[in-house]
């Protein structure tokens, strides 16, 4: 990682100043008080990683919030940040929850107003992420944020691990491996989270998790042209019909949500640039169609545009 601010060497009277300058520049607009008059210290290191933001922080005791007006001053308002705790005590506040992150914890913030409390030992890993990457199998944000998970879960002491590993041969890693990397990261804190919730949140809200595992599951077996109903409801413990139940109270179908997602990999591969050399047919084969005919009907039906005419359009190359 890349130190871009130290106060080792900056004078006293300067440094909270300069460091709250760097983070604009790197997390975004907020609010940060010092909560005593000892001389501030602090240290940000940085990374990219595919497309997660990776930043290590370490600093004496601050509050930082965020208001609706440094919300309204971000400019990009489609990402959540996911606070791994490396040392020391914080205290974190949003959507109605209080939570204590120790060394190891998990907790996801951003989006909304929240306030954060770090010691004066605190160091962290700050992950800023596509919103999606998240709600695409965990549900709104709302629903996990300030929910911390520690160490004692398997998933959580992975991903942690993992991070922090990452972190520190992001200058070694290839763009395209440190893609596949960013992926499995987001795997890792998704099923963490996962687990946590499942453990923990009332009945009601049950069935949305179970809904988001089993998308969790199509989406690392789209690959498998077997892949039904049935055997996710198999994979998830549950019967059928009580799948097709928790599905239907969020007014969608099992194989639709199957076929939709093997459709949207296929688009996403064909519009990048680095599956260019692979066919069409092993592009089609890799998200689970097993007829090439079968795969471009339904890509029409879809996109309006055949595969080849979808590449094209997309790479901005013209149509054999």
């Amino acid at each position: 990682m890349r130190t871009v601010l130290t106060t080792e060497t900056i004078a006293p009277h300067l440094r909270f100043r300069l460091w709250q300058e760097m983070l604009l520049d790197r997390i975004g607009p907020v609010e940060q008080k010092q909560i005593d008059d000892r001389p501030f210290q602090g240290r940000i290191e940085t990374a990219d990683v595919g497309d997660i933001r990776i930043t290590r922080v370490a600093e004496s005791g601050l509050r930082t919030e965020v208001t609706p007006a440094t919300l309204r001053r971000r400019d990009d308002a489609g990402t959540v940040f996911v606070l791994i705790q490396l040392a020391g005590r914080s205290k974190s506040s949003q959507d109605g929850r209080d939570a204590v992150q120790g060394p190891g914890d998990i907790m996801v913030l951003g989006g909304r107003p929240n306030v954060h409390l770090s010691s004066h030992t605190d160091r962290s890993l700050v992950l800023e992420l596509p919103r999606e990457r998240l709600e695409d199998f965990l549900g709104p944000t709302k629903v996990y944020t300030a929910f911390p998970v520690g160490p004692t879960s398997p998933g959580a002491l992975l991903a942690a691990n993992f991070f922090q590993g990452l972190s520190e041969m992001t200058d070694d890693l290839a763009p395209e491996t440190a893609g596949r990397l960013s992926k499995i990261g987001v795997d890792l804190i998704v099923a963490s989270l996962a687990e946590r919730l499942a453990q923990e949140l009332p009945q009601d809200l049950y069935g949305t998790v179970i809904i988001q595992r089993a998308k969790a599951y199509v989406e690392e077996n789209l690959a498998d042209p077997t892949l039904d109903p049935r055997q996710l409801a198999a994979a998830m413990g549950l019967s059928l019909r009580r799948l097709q139940e928790l599905f239907h109270r969020q007014g969608q179908h099992i194989s639709d949500w199957i076929w939709e997602r093997r459709l949207r990999a296929a688009g996403q591969r064909l519009s990048d640039s680095a599956c260019g050399h692979l066919a069409i047919a092993v592009i089609a084969y890799g998200c689970g169609f097993s007829n090439s005919a079968h795969f471009s009907r339904r890509f029409k039906d879809r996109f309006g545009l055949t595969p080849r005419e979808y590449r094209s359009a997309a790479l901005g190359v013209p149509t054999p």
